[in-house]
């Protein structure tokens, strides 16, 4: 998926500077997507499943906004810099939020200790975003 998105990435006619800042958020973010998905789904295997529902909530709220920012950040044709940067904050506290949570139980379920890094590592890359946009 990486090298197609780079490939299309690079196959746009609007080429901003921040070309594989672009690319690598758009990449965490629909890992994040991904990886929130499986972890809510792993959770409702659970036998605590109760004790988790906080978590699997917030996995879900976070593969939704996390998808979201991805599609809308992978449209480089004028975008509104306001809808753009109102986006990348949403999933930022989106992934803070679910890491914070899955980090709780990370020790006992490999799948939260995944997903809360994956959670980091988007918030990281949205905030990339962020610093170099005009």
């Amino acid at each position: 998926m990486a090298d197609h998105l780079k490939a299309m990435l690079d196959s746009q006619p609007h080429h901003p500077s921040a070309l594989e800042v672009i690319r690598r958020c758009i990449a965490a973010c629909l890992d994040c997507n991904a990886t929130c998905t499986s972890c809510a789904d792993a959770c409702l295997a659970e036998p605590m499943v109760a004790e988790l529902v906080p978590c699997i909530r917030l996995d879900l709220d976070c593969a939704d906004i996390c998808g979201a920012t991805g599609r809308v950040i992978g449209r480089l044709t004028k975008p509104n810099k306001a809808t753009t940067a109102a986006m990348l904050q949403a999933c930022i506290a989106a992934c803070e939020a679910c890491a914070a949570e899955c980090g709780k139980h990370a020790g006992m379920h490999a799948h939260c200790r995944i997903c809360a890094e994956a959670c980091r590592d988007c918030a990281a890359a949205c905030q990339a975003l962020l610093d170099v946009m005009p």
